[in-house]
């Protein structure tokens, strides 16, 4: 890694390889932090982990998902050789690990996720009961159709 970087990471809202490139290609940061379920996807986190490491900069996932969204994202920084570290905002939701079976549980250990050598993402099951209990209370709704957010759009910001 260069040494005139100052440690600036950023990344968690920026969309494609090619919305890391200016920064990455100005050594403007010296952590790419994609988010696999927003920067799209496994394939897609991989190659911004790619194109990092081609300048020395290291890659930490951002994931404040639910355990599919960790499971997509642990498989992305596994397949990356700069990859640093996996942030993780569920420590203190007990039921989090219960909502898929599959993986191993905890699925984070002592702060280690176990890559699973399972088909797929390494989820057998979604655990609909457990879902359905932590439903929030202002949208009730379980597995109904999504055509209402059809027209929705939010300020996507350029970076975050």
């Amino acid at each position: 890694m260069e040494t005139d970087k100052v440690g600036l990471g950023t990344g968690e809202d920026i969309y494609l390889k090619e919305g890391f490139q200016p920064l990455i290609n100005a050594n403007a940061i010296s952590v790419a932090h994609p988010d696999v379920l927003t920067a799209g996807g496994i394939l897609e986190t991989k190659k911004i982990g790619d194109l990092a490491q081609e300048r020395g900069i290291a890659l930490v996932v951002h994931m404040a998902e639910s355990p599919i969204g960790c499971m997509a994202a642990v498989h992305a920084s596994a397949a990356s050789e700069n990859f640093l570290a996996l942030e993780y905002h569920s420590a203190d939701i007990p039921w989090w690990d219960d909502m898929v079976e599959g993986p191993s549980k905890p699925i984070v250990s002592r702060g280690f996720i176990t890559v699973p050598d399972a088909p797929g993402l390494g989820i057998e099951s979604l655990n609909d009961d457990v879902i359905k209990a932590h439903l929030d209370p202002t949208m009730p709704g379980f597995w109904e159709p999504t055509d209402r957010w059809d027209g929705e759009w939010s300020h996507d910001r350029t970076w975050s």
